[in-house]
């Protein structure tokens, strides 16, 4: 049991290793049902004291990316153990593992001694409370909201991490990212694991929409992880629909006789966080919108 300033901390995990990649997708959409009740950072003293250059380890997945861009190497000494995870990563998978990675015990992270701890609200208490008692500070970032919400995380991250010169170039890069485009748009559905779709506030829903879609479930009423059935995209087919999940009803064989919409998969790791993972959804989503239009074009150009 780890010894830190004399003092022995008892077990006191919050991320086991053994939960699945489903558990983070799980959670934070549940987290995404809290985003309008908190604040995306809650106010920690402890970091006001830290030095220029900390050393810093990771429990916080969305926070994974940023840091890993932002930070130097040396300073970031674990991650998530998720980012690893290609099912469950947000980030690169490939440069995930150049970092460590820890569960989020107390233990764990007392071993590698960093000057703070980057977290999620809904860090276990008692994690927290073990943490800052053997003097290691804890800074909370929630789930963004939107593209002006993940942009001041960013420049957070980069304020704790001493660069800020850093967060403002990844800065500059999402915002050039997520310029809102103009002309036709697409009606979807993002159609997430468990059958729920994205809400209003979601940060998801501001990227579709500045790529040029709109949400066909909002349209008839369905919000935040409202559970949408295959019988009702059957029955109200969108004329694109994003499938961000891998479940038997997600792949049904009637889906291929939606003859009037696309069914185009989306990697459920470009739903729920910001930072440089913003830069790939808009990626994607931009080429599913050409993509689209182009059929339309063709739809038009054939019953002439």
């Amino acid at each position: 049991m780890p010894d830190r300033g004399g003092l022995r901390i008892a077990r006191a995990g919050s991320l086991p290793r053994g939960e699945g990649a489903d558990v983070i997708r799980l959670g934070l959409a549940g987290a995404l049902l809290l985003a309008g009740c908190a604040e995306s950072r809650a106010p920690e003293p402890q970091a006001n004291r830290l030095p220029a250059r900390p050393t810093i380890v990771s429990l916080n997945p969305c926070s994974d990316a940023v840091l890993a861009e932002v930070a130097d190497p040396a300073q970031l000494l674990a991650i998530s153990h998720y980012s690893h995870d290609p099912r469950a990563s947000s980030m690169d998978v490939g440069v995930a593992r150049r970092f460590a990675v820890t569960g989020g015990t107390v233990e764990e992270v007392l071993a590698l001694d960093p000057d703070v701890v980057v977290a999620s609200p809904f860090l276990a208490p008692a994690t927290r409370a073990g943490l800052e008692d053997m003097g290691i500070a804890v800074v909370s970032f929630g789930i963004a909201s939107g593209i002006e919400d993940s942009i001041a995380q960013v420049r957070e991250l980069a304020q704790l991490a001493g660069d800020t010169a850093a967060g403002e170039r990844l800065a500059a890069r999402i915002a050039a990212a997520a310029v809102p485009v103009e002309g036709e748009r697409v009606a979807t559905v993002l159609w997430q694991s468990g059958g729920i779709v994205a809400g209003e506030a979601a940060l998801v829903t501001d990227l579709l929409t500045r790529a040029g879609f709109t949400s066909h479930s909002a349209a008839r009423g369905l919000g935040q992880a409202d559970y949408l059935s295959l019988e009702q995209v059957a029955a109200d087919p969108p004329e694109l629909l994003l499938v961000a999940g891998n479940e038997p009803g997600q792949h049904h064989p009637l889906l291929d006789h939606l003859t009037q919409t696309r069914v185009e998969p989306f990697d459920p790791g470009l739903v729920y966080c910001g930072g440089p993972t913003i830069i790939r959804a808009m990626e994607r989503l931009r080429t599913l919108r050409t993509a689209m239009l182009d059929r339309r074009l063709a739809k038009r150009t054939a019953s002439r």
